[in-house]
């Protein structure tokens, strides 16, 4: 089949490329150009695809002409402004990309294409967060403290809308958590954030180490999101679907920390310096039962499992391992031994 997949050139942009290529799909994608050192440069990803379209997804008009140009049989929907930190610098950027970004993908769809199955991935950050204990189910009412959190509620609540008013393809939304793996060189985020600072010998900073997180391998999650492509093309489903790993995951920004640190070796260590940090939900966790009973996803890595692969992945390409390379052996192993 062929994949739209906007957001291809960021970090699950470029897993999801390479996986799409494994099980034999023509992959085009629409993204700004990608960050130095990514995934998708380092493992020269653009090479694989079918189109490789640079544009940004606040331009409608760029949105409709890539649409109608790549002429998808399924569309994923990726692209966004990611960081909570970053949505409290710029929150008109976060807004514009994320909510009329959105807007734009499925005007587009609608009217550009002839997609048969329509995928918008949001966030778990999507929910009214007020720190309970069991995790939150896609009936639970959506909210948004911070520009980001708000902006991907808005982003979700505009898909419900449109999917309810107009006579689209078939479309489902997708929301999970914080995903971990190799190759990730955002900024203000965990594992990027510890390993930059391990091989370099520096301890990590961490601002907020009693945060519990539901904590999942990127192969996971994006196994969860191709699991629900099929089931909208086979079966027509639709709806809001979570896709959050078991308790067992859900453990706090330190733990992950000194498992890391664990795996790593070489003295490895971090901080936590005080100071005042922009807020950030203490306690955030997701009920997939759904997709688990629905669509008989679960997650093959454990916690431990995730993180070893992830510091794996670093370790080989700081040996000088090929990224493509790495990055390939651990999606069969994940599809084949798993």
């Amino acid at each position: 089949m062929r994949y739209l997949v906007t957001g291809h050139t960021g970090f699950k942009g470029a897993w999801l490329t390479l996986m799409l290529v494994e099980r034999g799909h023509e992959v085009c994608g629409l993204s700004l150009d990608p960050e130095t050192g990514s995934l998708f440069e380092v493992a020269r990803l653009g090479e694989l695809m079918e189109l490789d379209i640079r544009g940004d997804i606040r331009d409608a008009s760029v949105v409709r002409d890539a649409v109608a140009t790549a002429n998808p049989d399924v569309v994923i929907h990726m692209a966004a402004q990611p960081l909570v930190r970053e949505s409290y610098a710029d929150p008109r950027w976060t807004m514009e990309t994320n909510v009329m970004g959105t807007f734009n993908v499925l005007e587009a769809v609608q009217s550009a294409s002839q997609a048969s199955a329509q995928l918008i991935i949001t966030t778990d950050k999507v929910y009214r967060n007020v720190n309970q204990e069991f995790g939150y189910i896609e009936d639970d009412a959506l909210g948004g403290h911070d520009p980001y959190s708000a902006s991907k509620a808005m982003a979700d609540l505009l898909t419900q809308s449109w999917v309810a008013s107009f006579d689209t393809c078939p479309t489902a939304i997708a929301r999970a958590g914080n995903v971990i793996g190799g190759g990730d060189v955002s900024t203000d985020r965990l594992m990027p954030d510890l390993l930059r600072s391990f091989a370099t010998g520096q301890p990590a900073i961490l601002r907020a180490p009693e945060a519990v997180r539901p904590w999942q391998h990127v192969l996971d999650c994006l196994n969860g999101y191709l699991l629900l492509v099929d089931g909208i093309l086979e079966r027509g489903l639709g709806g809001s679907w979570n896709f959050g790993p078991d308790d067992s995951s859900m453990v706090s920004v330190g733990q992950v920390a000194d498992i890391t640190a664990s795996l790593w070796g070489d003295r490895a260590s971090w901080s936590c310096p005080p100071g005042e940090h922009p807020h950030e939900a203490h306690l955030l966790t997701l009920d997939a039962s759904r997709a688990r009973g629905e669509l008989g996803w679960a997650d093959r890595l454990s916690l431990e499992q995730s993180i070893a692969w992830t510091v794996e992945w670093e370790r080989k390409r700081l040996a000088g391992a090929d990224p493509r390379s790495i990055t390939i052996e651990q999606i069969r192993h994940f599809a084949v031994d798993l």
